[in-house]
């Protein structure tokens, strides 16, 4: 699966949006007017108490271009500013829209045995995927099995699920979902998503004023009205007619929600596949919502206006025409050819629903964080090559779950526990950064103690001995381990520790290009949890707009490789096409200047990144191996490029 032609798909589904925005727009102006006109028509003609006509051939003496254009101008300007205000409020991130349908965060930390298995599994998608893991967001007053993905981009979004999901769903029908909701990340559509909401939310809005005015004019009608005339059923009437070009709109927004969504549905579905290497995990969720009582039903008052972001059908469907997923048995069906048509009942649980746990995202806690580093130091050593069950892992499996804490290549137990809490996930960070330098190493300690952050000195100065040991190779999947947890701090504690992770990066005064991948990666991931970032935009349609910016990211990555220098770069232009280009001088590649133009190649079509990421990953493994310098340089481009990884496409 090409992943980059899936997003230029979505980037052509955008404006097959559009279009039919724009059709929709126009057909609702033209409708207002005849509407318009009909209802002055009538007011002139139609005398309620005497029961007398006017000709329909004085009918067209009420249309006026005029009108029209005042009309047209008045709805579009209305839609366009609906549209944007909607916009706004969901292009703020995953966590908004999740947040908004009810969802809280499962904590890093969480003892939900259900809660844990689902951590557990979208660690491994993302991994499978070549992205860090999103934060999780469970549904806990439905009942139904469905998730979503949401965000702009990849570094923004998460992962919503119903409590029902994680309830109800084995282990591998559960990994079938989470993948589909996964592919949908990686192949764009999230973007699609919030923009069709938002053109949609701007369609029916009318709808929404005509269904105001009805009710405000039944309740005026109840009342002791004495001067009412005999103009008195204008106002519903005009409600009446809003309601009416609302529900015309509903049915266009209906049209355009089933033209983009479904084809999606499919292709999200054959992307779990891929990433699962199962095809029974996908096909046995889709059976169980079948024989489930509640179905995929989701009843939080958000979820109509995002029906299309879900993984199944939210509300009863008795005709199929506007469904914004395809049939459940058609789906199956695709996966499951031998299929033989009965569904997997599962007996509906009633639970009562697990509570937030505020107190556990707080960065201070004190003594216990002491008591925990002395742990972690007795245990970083101890248990560098220990079997992966622990007492956590044997209480779960007790309950009937999955092992908690799944290897993550090799890291030690100790700091797989202390990367599910904020703090923990702080110390192990910033222990990365600290210097093997004495000098500079206690004006590190000193800034971390002036922080104010009650036990973080100390939990840093006791993880940093064992981070140090760690191989070259274990720093990325550490980081990316770390995410979750980083992003359920407050954002006044994000703030905090981005201010730690670059004192201590200027320290020496003096920025190294580990460092540098490493700021790049956390401020990539997290910055959009609690800043509103910018999407890139795509302005640059071929390689040559970038050749300058290529020559620069190509040269670090050469001067960087474990190889031959000029062979590597020669390796990548050969790739690219692009013979003509010249390594730059070690000298001329600085971190300024490869920052700069790793921003520009952001820039670039959905179709030009896959080849400049497939050159880099070639050039990197010219000499039969890739470093993991040269991993974690790649992961950091990839990142800024929202892209996944090389290997995430098979190349």
């Amino acid at each position: 699966m090409d992943f980059f032609a899936q997003q230029d798909l979505a980037r052509r589904n955008t404006r097959l949006l559009t279009l039919l925005f724009l059709c929709a727009v126009a057909a609702l102006i033209v409708l207002t007017n005849a509407m318009l006109a009909g209802f002055l028509w009538w007011s002139d003609h139609y005398n309620l108490y005497a029961g007398s006509r006017g000709s329909f051939r004085d009918f067209l003496r009420y249309f006026s271009w005029e009108r029209f254009g005042t009309i047209g101008l008045g709805i579009s300007a209305t839609v366009g500013l609906v549209a944007t205000v909607k916009w706004l409020q969901l292009a703020s991130g995953g966590k908004v829209v999740a947040e908004a349908m009810g969802g809280t965060r499962i904590l890093p930390q969480t003892t939900d045995s259900a809660e844990r298995r689902c951590l557990n599994i979208v660690d491994e998608i993302a991994l499978a995927a070549g992205m860090p893991v999103p934060p999780v967001f469970v549904l806990n007053a439905e009942r139904g099995i469905n998730a979503f993905a949401a965000g702009l981009t990849p570094a923004d979004a998460v992962i919503g699920i119903t409590r029902g999901a994680i309830t109800h769903l084995q282990r591998n029908e559960l990994q079938g979902v989470i993948a589909h909701e996964f592919s949908h990340i990686l192949n764009g559509d999230m973007r699609l998503n919030i923009r069709l909401a938002a053109l949609l939310k701007g369609i029916t809005f009318i709808g929404d004023v005509g269904y105001i005015l009805m009710r405000a004019s039944s309740h005026h009608r109840t009342g002791n009205d004495r001067d009412r005339s005999s103009n008195g059923p204008a106002v519903p009437l005009l409600g009446l007619g809003l309601w009416i070009l609302g529900w015309l709109g509903g049915l266009a927004s209906g049209f355009i929600k089933a033209a983009i969504s479904r084809q999606k549905e499919y292709l999200a579905d054959a992307c779990a596949v891929q990433y699962t290497r199962d095809n029974s995990g996908i096909a046995d969720a889709l059976k169980v919502i079948g024989g489930y009582v509640p179905g995929s039903l989701v009843h939080t008052a958000r979820a109509d206006e995002l029906s299309h972001i879900f993984f199944g059908q939210i509300r009863h469907r008795l005709w199929q025409l506007f469904a914004t997923h395809p049939p459940l048995a058609a789906r199956i069906r695709r996966l499951d050819p031998a299929w033989d048509g009965a569904y997997i009942t599962r007996k509906v649980e009633h639970y009562t629903h697990a509570q937030p746990h505020p107190a556990a995202a707080e960065v201070g806690v004190g003594r216990a964080a002491l008591v925990a580093a002395a742990l972690a130091a007795a245990e970083a050593g101890a248990e560098q090559d220990a079997p992966t069950d622990t007492t956590a892992d044997a209480s779960f499996a007790a309950q009937g779950q999955d092992d908690a804490f799944p290897r993550h290549h090799g890291l030690p137990q100790a700091f797989v526990r202390y990367s599910h809490e904020p703090l923990g996930a702080s110390a192990l960070m910033l222990a990365l950064l600290i210097s093997p330098h004495e000098q500079v190493r206690a004006a590190q300690y000193r800034l971390l103690r002036e922080s104010g952050v009650q036990g973080l000195e100390e939990l840093t100065h006791t993880l940093a001995p064992g981070v140090a040991q760690l191989a070259e190779g274990q720093r990325l999947p550490l980081l990316e381990l770390c995410l979750p947890a980083l992003k359920s701090q407050s954002a006044v504690q994000y703030h905090q520790f981005k201010r730690l992770l670059l004192a201590l990066i200027r320290a020496d005064r003096r920025t190294e290009l580990l460092e540098w991948c490493l700021y790049q990666l956390l401020r990539h991931y997290i910055d959009p949890e609690f800043i509103q970032i910018k999407p890139s935009t795509a302005r640059y349609r071929s390689l040559r707009k970038v050749r300058g910016h290529l020559r620069v990211v190509l040269s670090m990555l050469a001067h960087n490789s474990s190889g031959d220098t000029e062979h590597c770069f020669r390796t990548a232009t050969a790739a690219l096409d692009c013979p003509t280009l010249a390594l730059l001088p070690q000298a001329e590649c600085s971190l300024a200047a490869f920052s700069r133009a790793v921003r520009e190649l952001a820039d670039c079509y959905p179709l030009l990144k896959p080849k400049i990421l497939k050159a880099m990953s070639k050039a990197a493994n010219a000499d039969g191996t890739v470093s993991a310098v040269e991993r974690e340089l790649l992961a950091s481009i990839a990142a800024a490029m929202d892209c996944p990884l090389p290997d995430a496409l098979g190349s």
